[in-house]
């Protein structure tokens, strides 16, 4: 069973107020594991099993340190390596807002970037969490790339991106 008290500690720690933890997090986003199991007070055990369990796959370890891949609120960019999308990624939001973000582009608003999902179902997912009604835009991510735009993977769902200018968006 996933752990979704620990999880959501974590993310806080991680992606919105490190300093509540006295984490120090690199210009990616990197703190040392040990810091975040005292942090918390967790055994490395049960931090694993979160890391292993989670749905979304919120967390990366690399050996002795661990970041959260996507969703930072902290001041200062937390700095993503460039990456290759599938050809089409998809953007759920509230119907209300589906006219401005044609005529305007996506922008990452209150957060580091812009998410975009693998899947149109995910996308939906992520739009009713906006509102009751949902407008699934779809991201031709290979014509918006060959204009300059570049794309950082989040996790296995989730792509990123600084901005998709209006353009590329059906």
């Amino acid at each position: 069973m996933h752990d979704i008290r620990l999880s959501k500690k974590m993310s806080h720690a991680l992606r919105h107020e490190p300093w509540l933890y006295e984490l120090e997090l690199d210009e990616e986003g990197w703190t040392p594991v040990s810091d975040l199991i005292a942090a918390l007070g967790v055994s490395r055990e049960r931090l694993d099993a979160v890391v292993r369990e989670s749905p979304k796959q919120r967390f990366e370890v690399d050996g002795e340190r661990i970041r959260a891949r996507y969703g930072h609120s902290v001041p200062g960019r937390i700095v993503r390596a460039p990456g290759v999308p599938p050809a089409t990624l998809f953007h759920g939001t509230a119907a209300s807002a589906a006219e401005r973000i044609r005529r305007e582009g996506l922008r990452p608003m209150r957060r580091q970037y812009v998410h975009l999902s693998t899947t149109r179902e995910m996308a939906e997912a992520v739009g009713r969490r906006k509102g009751e009604r949902v407008t699934v835009l779809t991201i031709d991510t290979a014509a918006a790339r060959a204009a300059g735009v570049e794309f950082a993977r989040g996790n296995e769902f989730v792509w990123l991106a600084e901005q998709v200018p209006a353009q590329f968006l059906r």
